[in-house]
């Protein structure tokens, strides 16, 4: 350090004066010599030290620059990885919605055809009896004295005469359609008959459609008399 030095070259001063009382010009010359050369020395070793010391903090500066950037690099890596992590997680979640609507429309489909094809039997159900009815037309219009109408809401409409003696041309009416279970309804019954319920339940029963209006118009023709 400097202070070393001052007190070196103090020294150095005190053992030269001590020197010069004692041995000669030459001597002292060549003792002369040698402290510059020491004193040179000293000074290049200083200069080297302190510049090495300067170089050492620089690197020091540097060394804590790169720790500070890397501390941040790593929090900034962390952080990107929390980041990802909670995308990742929200993509797993995306993904099993979707697999769940996937199913539920999949579900759905397949609720739809079972009852689209619930709806089409029904129908050629439906259909089938009323044109087995409409063939039918004819015969009961021949043998009961029955006219047959198709009315809205795809229901037919059963007309009697020839009934009341007294007046031949008076009509006895029901309406009859096939309700969403496929069975056959009696809608209107005209004048109406306490037992066109049970009429109505054997029917669905036996499915003897010609023994049904038969018994209706026995009804009827019972009525009538009364």
């Amino acid at each position: 350090t400097e202070d070393e030095i001052i007190l070196f070259e103090r020294e150095m001063k005190e053992f030269w004066t001590k020197l010069k009382s004692i041995y000669g010009t030459e001597q002292i010359n060549q003792t002369s010599a040698l402290r510059d050369s020491c004193k040179e020395s000293i000074k290049a070793l200083s200069e080297k030290w302190s510049k090495k010391l300067k170089e050492g903090d620089l690197m020091i500066d540097k060394i804590q620059e790169y720790s500070n950037e890397i501390q941040q690099q790593s929090q900034r890596i962390s952080e990107n990885q929390e980041h990802f992590t909670e995308i990742k997680s929200n993509l797993n979640q995306e993904e099993e919605q979707k697999k769940d609507l996937i199913n539920s429309i999949q579900e759905l489909k397949e609720e739809l055809m079972k009852k689209k094809e619930i709806i089409s039997s029904k129908n050629k159900a439906t259909k089938e009896r009323v044109e087995q009815l409409c063939k039918s037309k004819v015969l009961f219009e021949e043998r009961l004295g029955l006219e047959i109408r198709k009315i809205h809401n795809e229901q037919l409409q059963f007309i009697f005469r020839h009934i009341d003696h007294k007046d031949p041309d008076k009509p006895y009416v029901f309406t009859l359609s096939i309700n969403e279970q496929g069975d056959y309804e009696v809608t209107s019954c005209t004048p109406p008959l306490d037992c066109i319920a049970e009429f109505q339940l054997k029917v669905r029963e036996t499915n003897n459609f010609s023994a049904f209006v038969a018994n209706i118009r026995k009804a009827f023709t019972a009525l009538s008399y009364k």
